[in-house]
């Protein structure tokens, strides 16, 4: 996938999200600083994006081989890996929003599958509290897990329909 479409394509989401999502939010009241970092939302998202579609399976190992090193000319402002990691919860909605816009058409044929998203060991169930109220003991054909399930749906071209 070259990133300069990949960019474009962000670009013209954000365009239209960004506004609407801040006029979207709540405000506590209190005054806060509103500095703007030194990657816009549209180039974290571009980086996220360029990774799921790579081949490599560390976010880390990504970062210091593919963008520190190949896509430095194009993030000029380009931040450390820590910086860029606490940067990535700002883009979870503004992300999830572009997904649901890269959505395929049903062609008639359609495939389902599932994968099982562990948040623990199986010892640790017990004494397990972060997602307590929505991960629950399931199976797939392999073994047993605690945690959720993630289904995806997909057109005979690969497109994502569900998920």
């Amino acid at each position: 996938m070259d990133i300069l479409s990949v960019f474009c394509d962000i670009d013209d989401f954000c365009l239209l999200f960004e506004p609407l999502w801040k006029r979207r939010l709540l405000s506590s009241g209190e005054r806060q600083r509103d500095r703007s970092p030194r990657l816009c939302l549209l180039e974290v998202m571009t980086i996220i994006v360029m990774f799921h579609t790579s081949s490599y399976r560390n976010f880390k190992a990504y970062y210091a081989e593919q963008v520190m090193k190949h896509y430095a000319g194009a993030f000029p402002r380009l931040i450390s890996y820590q910086r860029f990691v606490e940067l990535m919860p700002r883009a979870l909605v503004p992300s999830c929003g572009y997904l649901q816009t890269r959505k395929g058409e049903c062609s008639g044929i359609s495939f389902i599958d599932s994968t099982s998203l562990k948040v623990c060991h199986n010892r640790r169930i017990h004494s397990h509290k972060v997602f307590a109220s929505c991960a629950r003991r399931g199976k797939t054909s392999v073994d047993r897990f605690f945690g959720c399930k993630l289904h995806l749906v997909i057109n005979d071209c690969g497109e994502l329909l569900a998920f």
